[in-house]
């Protein structure tokens, strides 16, 4: 309902108006208060959430004015207030006979049928209201069409009715904030850039038409059409911190991380402290392999977010590409105590402990990984490499079988249960595994060889290559 604030009149009025009304009101005399009056006495009970003395005032002053549709209209919002559906629509009914023009009528019969799971007989209401209104009220209507289509889940018949009000006012805050987020939504990105084209060629200087047309070309992909509508968005609003913020993302998808950098850091300076805005100047860092500064930004994000186990494992990584593995395992540890069984933290643990020579325990860092994604190679391929490393053949030949079976015997694993046998002194045995393992993927053999670089020193693994070379070339 339209809002009325009755707290413009002066307070001395007001008071005047109230002592008219309770002495009306206890039958001490019959002074006149106007039709309006009684409003602004129903209404200052609205505000004050006396929705008793509310309906007394709108039923004393239907008494005195029994054709106002103004009085009714008010009892049916002190009805619809107190969840009383269908009194409310009945009342509605009778003041649409004295007054059908007025908009609160179809807004307040809108709330009503919704409350009772109409949803269908608001949309009818609503549609056919538009005809009735023109200027602000019709747009207050499609406002309320559009909530409607929202609680119905039809969600393009939502884009439908905030496109219509920027056709009708392109200027409208409100729409345009909320295109943008529908537009995303529904994915109508090409309909949102001709619309929002056509409100700048009329209102040049409309900073959120240039940010909602830069954010539709960002749904399309089109990242340096993006870009260069979210500069024209901030050299008219210079502190458009969104702008800012969504051009970071687009200039991260270009892989241009040192543009990122510099218009994450403006996020930064123009809002309060965000942990994603911290997270994604790392991320760029990161991504620039200056990994120093990757952790100073991930760990600011980590301040604010200390819930977040990846932060702990991105800052890890850092220290993993720069080869310090016990600094990685110092953070890992702090992301394994909020989530103990993820296989990423646990590979990474396994290959850490590996590198420091400790096999027997990145065994068990591995063994979590298989369990957890038996089906996936990585885990397996880092767990018999470790078993393998660490010199734990026996354990590594029964670990390959397991590999083998789970993930349909990919070529990867024949390779390294040849380089097993072949440790394990089967060289009959190995030598067929690896001639197994070359005819169903010959590119695969450098892992083979990775594992052991010493095995080219054996001529049968030699022999067993130059065939392999002399058959391809015939």
């Amino acid at each position: 309902m339209k809002e009325n604030n009755p707290y413009r009149e002066d307070r001395e009025q007001l008071r005047e108006l109230l002592k008219q009304y309770y002495n009306l009101k206890n039958g001490r005399n019959h002074s006149f208060i106007e039709e309006d009056s009684f409003e602004k006495i129903v209404d200052y009970f609205q505000e004050k959430e006396d929705l008793t003395r509310a309906m007394e005032a709108a039923e004393l002053g239907s008494e005195q004015y029994p054709y106002s549709s103004l009085l009714l209209i008010k009892k049916a919002d002190i009805l619809l207030a107190n969840r009383r559906y269908q009194e409310a629509l009945d009342i509605l009914g009778q003041a649409s006979l004295l007054d059908s023009g007025d908009i609160n009528l179809y807004i307040l019969k809108t709330d009503a049928y919704l409350a009772l799971d109409q949803q269908e007989k608001a949309v009818v209401l609503l549609e056919e209201a538009l005809s009735l209104f023109e200027g602000e009220e019709r747009l207050e209507l499609l406002f309320e069409l559009a909530d409607v289509y929202d609680d119905y889940e039809d969600f393009d018949k939502v884009f439908d009715c905030v496109k219509m009000i920027l056709e009708e006012e392109p200027n409208n805050e409100e729409a345009l904030y909320k295109i943008c987020f529908w537009t995303d939504f529904t994915g109508r990105n090409e309909e949102s850039i001709r619309l929002h084209q056509q409100i700048i060629d009329e209102y040049p200087y409309n900073e959120l038409a240039w940010f909602n047309l830069a954010a539709a070309y960002q749904g399309l992909k089109l990242y340096e059409k993006a870009i260069d509508a979210y500069q024209y968005a901030i050299t008219i609003d210079e502190k458009f911190d969104y702008a800012y913020r969504n051009m970071g993302d687009a200039y991260i998808r270009l892989r241009k991380y040192k543009e990122a950098i510099e218009v994450l850091l403006k996020v930064h300076e123009l809002a309060k402290p965000e942990d994603v805005i911290f997270e994604a100047i790392g991320h760029c860092y990161d991504r620039m392999k200056n990994f120093a500064q990757a952790r100073f930004y991930y760990r600011k994000a980590s301040h604010l977010r200390q819930d977040d186990s990846k932060l702990y494992y991105k800052i890890a990584c850092t220290y993993f590409n720069e080869g310090q593995w016990e600094s990685c395992v110092k953070q890992l540890d702090s992301a394994l105590k909020i989530h103990r069984n993820q296989p990423e933290y646990n590979l990474l643990v396994g290959e850490c402990k590996m590198q420091l020579g400790l096999f027997k325990e990145a065994a068990q860092y591995l063994s979590t990984v298989v369990r957890i994604r038996p089906r996936n190679a990585t885990g397996w391929e880092a767990l018999l490499r470790c078993l393998f490393k660490g010199g734990f053949l026996e354990e590594a030949a029964e670990q390959t079988q397991v590999a083998l079976r789970v993930t349909n015997e990919k070529p990867l694993f024949i390779y390294y249960n040849a380089a097993i046998l072949f440790g394990l002194g089967k060289t009959k045995e190995a030598i067929l595994q690896l001639e197994k393992a070359m005819q169903k993927s010959p590119r695969q053999l450098k892992k083979f060889v990775e594992l052991n670089p010493s095995i080219l020193q054996n001529q049968l693994v030699v022999d067993v290559l130059a065939r392999a070379k002399r058959k391809k070339s015939t």
